[in-house]
């Protein structure tokens, strides 16, 4: 299978960003002229650079593609009109009241982990129990940026003591298909060929638990350093804005007990 080639991160003309995002939505030109209400002759012209597009028609064509605000920016760009959406490291002074949002929100969530990560599932922000899971970790992987997809199926990292590793794998890579294909995200889909690469550990079994709604909640069973099993179920915010990409892609991931016992165990150690 022909893998298609997002040209945003090299400057191309608007027609091949056009062309890219089409076939990723496997969209025909008849298509998507019908979806934007303009003749096919005049996408046609735009994609092959005979026509030169408004910048209403770029945001009408991304907006009628799904295309992700990031790669919003790409095509105006391209074709040749100012970015229209905010672009900033989640450190930047501007977000400020985003980030106190978002510690907020991971601190009220205590005694339970959680965490907030990018579009690459860097590592941006904890809680105070997540360390608590990550040490049992090797501690190279917690040097420098964190990938928590790393992190979470590295032979030496937390897949040795995920009781169901067959099943929170598989839901990993569902959710990296997802957004692979809502974004085109070159760095995603080698981040995913990696994961696939690692081994599984030879003690790992088929444990599948109930519970699993793909897209709002997930269970985790972790064997804690001491032995308990603590159980959970994993769920996903993400933050949506239709003006600033650095929020639209921020993700905030809590994990509640599906247990008492493992309510009572998370409790015990906050106390601690």
């Amino acid at each position: 299978m022909q893998t298609l080639q997002n040209p945003s991160a090299q400057r191309k003309p608007f027609g091949e960003h056009l062309r890219f995002w089409r076939q990723h939505r496997r969209m025909s030109q008849l298509d998507l002229a019908g979806e934007a209400e303009i003749s096919t002759r005049h996408l046609s012209f735009v994609e092959t650079g005979r026509s030169a597009p408004s910048r209403e028609m770029v945001l009408r064509l991304a907006e009628r593609l799904d295309v992700p605000l990031r790669e919003r920016n790409a095509l105006l760009v391209a074709a040749g009109y100012a970015p229209m959406y905010r672009e900033r490291p989640f450190s930047d002074p501007a977000l400020q009241v985003a980030r106190d949002a978002v510690q907020l929100i991971l601190k009220s969530h205590e005694p339970y982990p959680a965490l907030a990560v990018d579009r690459h599932w860097n590592l941006l922000a904890h809680n105070a129990m997540v360390p608590h899971l990550m040490a049992r970790a090797d501690a190279d992987l917690l040097q420098g940026t964190v990938n928590v997809l790393r992190l979470s199926l590295h032979p030496r990292g937390l897949a040795p003591h995920i009781v169901n590793l067959g099943q929170w794998r598989h839901h990993l890579f569902e959710r990296l298909r997802q957004q692979v294909q809502a974004t085109g995200d070159a760095a995603l889909v080698a981040l995913q060929e990696e994961l696939q690469a690692y081994p599984v550990p030879d003690d790992a079994d088929d444990t599948r638990l109930e519970g699993e709604l793909l897209g709002v909640a997930m269970p985790l069973r972790f064997r804690a350093a001491n032995g308990a099993v603590l159980s959970f179920i994993s769920t996903t915010t993400v933050f949506g804005t239709p003006v600033d990409v650095t929020l639209q892609e921020l993700a905030l991931e809590t994990f509640f007990p599906a247990d008492e016992g493992t309510s009572q165990a998370l409790r015990a150690l906050a106390a601690s």
